[in-house]
């Protein structure tokens, strides 16, 4: 079988709001107030909660790792219980997925979300069913962009690790993509999707209505 991966934060879904929100209650109890806005910082969202922590305490002057520490697992409690009040689906996402399965494909998220928040996010949203495996950033000892995440869910989906493609919205994801020897493509309509040109992946998406298609001439049944 041949395997479609997806990451899960600015690919299939919009979560910065949810994740800025888990941020800023944590700085509320640092007695900052809110640091981070949802509209200019959503691609620092996307890129977890340590770095949501670290870039709002650099701001504020008071960037310490142990600080970091004390409070990511707060983020994470925090966000845990309001994992989907202003997160959405990217238009067409979950309609691509049903095409890709209807084909023959089978469909996967690996993503470097806590492996429980992200099985929690999708049963919240009512899609864990259209995929077939899921990986998290622990669910093995490394994450991406190693690039053995990528090739376990492959493997959880009974595809062939080297038959398989990434749809990202990163270097992150680029970068796993590139060192498993696999394609890539990476979507424009993310918060930083004037930068994915420059990445160089073997395709960009900027509507996944084109996204079946797109899989095919990458890694078609009969390519």
């Amino acid at each position: 079988m041949r395997t479609v991966i997806f990451d899960l934060d600015g690919t299939l879904a919009d979560t910065s709001g949810d994740l800025i929100a888990a941020a800023n209650f944590c700085f509320r109890n640092m007695g900052f107030g809110d640091v981070l806005d949802v509209e200019y910082d959503a691609g620092i969202a996307l890129r977890g909660g340590r770095r949501m922590l670290t870039e709002g305490l650099t701001r504020l002057g008071r960037f310490e790792e142990a600080m970091v520490d004390r409070y990511y697992p707060v983020l994470l409690e925090a966000y845990g219980e309001h994992i989907a009040e202003f997160t959405y689906f990217f238009p067409g996402a979950l309609e691509a997925v049903e095409a890709l399965r209807s084909a023959g494909y089978g469909v996967g998220i690996c993503t470097n979300k806590p492996e429980a928040l992200a099985e929690q996010l999708m049963q919240t949203l009512g899609a864990r069913d259209l995929f077939g495996a899921l990986v998290g950033a622990d669910t093995l000892t490394v994450r991406k962009p190693d690039p053995e995440p990528l090739r376990e869910t492959a493997r959880r989906l009974g595809g062939d690790p080297d038959l398989t493609i990434l749809i990202g919205d990163s270097d992150t994801d680029r970068n796993t993509a590139r060192a498993a020897g696999v394609p890539s493509v990476l979507v424009t309509f993310g918060p930083s999707g004037d930068d994915m040109a420059a990445l160089e992946p073997e395709a960009l998406l900027d509507d996944y209505a084109a996204l079946p298609m797109v899989v095919d001439a990458l890694i078609g049944r009969n390519s």
